[in-house]
C-alpha cells in the first residue's frame, strides 16, 4: 500500500460520508472519520495523516504505545481514539495516549479513570471524553453494557442507573454512546436496527440523564458505516477501506 493509494482510499470514503450525510439530511461535517489503525505499520497511519486524517482509531494499548513515538510529530494535530476493550488495570497508561475512550463499559472501570484523571492533572484542567459502550444486539461476544433491545432491555432501569452515576463523576466528559453492530450481509433486518437502537437508546439519555449531552454516536465500521451515518452516526471506525485487509 502507497501513500498515493492510502489518499485515494481516504477520498473515496469521504465522498461515501458526504453521501450518506446527504441521503439523511445531514451535513458531512457533522460525521468524524476516525481511522482505525490496528495492526497496521506507524508508515501507512503516517500516510493517512498526511492525506488529511486527523483522528485514528486503536483497539490496544500495548499497540499504540508502539506506535506513538514514531507519530510524535503529528500528535499536536491527531486526535487519538481506544476503540477497543479497555482493562481497569491498563487505564493509566491508556490515559497518557489516548483523546476520547470509545469502550466504557463499567462504572468501576469510569470510578478508576476519573480517580486516575484526577490524579495524573491539575485541578479544574482535564474532563477526559469517554463514550458508554453499549451491546444492543445481544450478542456474547461483544462487549458493553447490556442493552439487548435497547430501550426495551430489561436492563433499561439498571442502566440509566449506572449512566446517571458514571455523568456525575467530575473528571469524566461523558459524550455519547459506541456499539458494533453484528457481522451480516442482512443490512436492512440485522445492521440497520441496531444502529437505530443505539440512536433510540441515546434519545431517550437526553431525556433521563440531563446531565451529559450524548452528542456522539460512535457505530459504523468499513462494511456498514454509510447505513450508520443515515441512522445518525457521528463517528465512523473505518479500517480496511483505507488499509486494506489486515
Amino acid at each position: 500500500m502507497t501513500a498515493d493509494s492510502i489518499a485515494d482510499r481516504i477520498a473515496a470514503v469521504r465522498a461515501q460520508i458526504a453521501a450518506a450525510a446527504e441521503r439523511s439530511g445531514r451535513d458531512a461535517s457533522a460525521v468524524t472519520l476516525v481511522a482505525v489503525t490496528k495492526t497496521h505499520p506507524p508508515r501507512l497511519i503516517a500516510a493517512a495523516l498526511a492525506a488529511g486524517v486527523h483522528d485514528i482509531g486503536e483497539s490496544r494499548v500495548q499497540e499504540a504505545e508502539e506506535k506513538a513515538p514514531y507519530l510524535e510529530d503529528q500528535r499536536s494535530t491527531t486526535r487519538w481514539h481506544l476503540i477497543g476493550h479497555l482493562q481497569r488495570n491498563k487505564a493509566r497508561r491508556a490515559l497518557a495516549l489516548f483523546d476520547m475512550i470509545h469502550s466504557v463499559d463499567s462504572l468501576r472501570l469510569a470510578e478508576t479513570l476519573n480517580r486516575l484523571v484526577d490524579e495524573e492533572s491539575s485541578v479544574g484542567q482535564r474532563r477526559l471524553p469517554i463514550l458508554l459502550q453499549v451491546n444492543v444486539s445481544g450478542e456474547y461476544s461483544k462487549e458493553g453494557f447490556d442493552l439487548r433491545g435497547g430501550v426495551q432491555s430489561s436492563s433499561w432501569a439498571d442502566f440509566v442507573a449506572t449512566a446517571q452515576s458514571i455523568t456525575r463523576l467530575p473528571f469524566l466528559d461523558v459524550q455519547g454512546l459506541m456499539t458494533i453492530a453484528p457481522f451480516s450481509d442482512d443490512i436492512a433486518g440485522v445492521v440497520r436496527p441496531c444502529f437505530r437502537m443505539l440512536r433510540a437508546v441515546r434519545d431517550q439519555l437526553v431525556q433521563q440523564v440531563p446531565t451529559a449531552q450524548w452528542q456522539h454516536l460512535s457505530m459504523g465500521m468499513s462494511g456498514d458505516f454509510t447505513v450508520a451515518i443515515e441512522e445518525g452516526a457521528t463517528l465512523v471506525r473505518v479500517g480496511s477501506a483505507i488499509f486494506g485487509a489486515r
